[in-house]
């Protein structure tokens, strides 16, 4: 379950709804983190961190998962 530097920028661009709190917060702070500075290399931190939060909690992530698999 690995989230690509294309969809972790379309996450943090858009305003897709997802059913974990958590995830949800981790996003809002990453795209306030990516608004600041919108290289590559926060993408590509922004990307580690949402595939490290998928891989954490792959089981409550599933439904997500496949929403983000879709972009």
């Amino acid at each position: 379950m690995n989230i690509t530097l294309e969809q972790a920028e379309k996450i943090l661009k858009g305003d897709l709804p997802f059913s974990l709190l958590g995830f949800s917060m981790m996003i809002a702070r990453l795209k306030n983190t990516y608004a600041k500075d919108p290289s590559q290399t926060t993408l590509q931190t922004c990307a580690d961190e949402m595939n490290s939060f998928l891989r954490k909690f792959k089981g409550a992530m599933a439904n997500d998962y496949s929403a983000i698999a879709r972009l």
